[in-house]
């Protein structure tokens, strides 16, 4: 039995390293995703600002 239970805790370790992988790829999936948001969202950004400006009559 003592020999049946240290496999059985064996087993649930393994379980809980490949959760904390997954997790730990997820986090890294979502920072990516969020870095290249922030990318398009600012050049999204700098294209209505570049439009703004030339769009301005500066002859005001």
């Amino acid at each position: 039995m003592a020999k049946e239970d240290l496999e059985l805790e064996d087993e649930v370790t393994v379980v809980e390293d490949e959760a904390d992988e997954s997790v730990e790829a997820a986090a890294e999936v979502a920072k990516t995703n969020l870095t290249k948001r922030r990318i398009i969202d600012n050049y999204l950004e700098e294209r209505r600002l570049q439009k703004q400006l030339n769009d301005y009559d500066f002859d005001l």
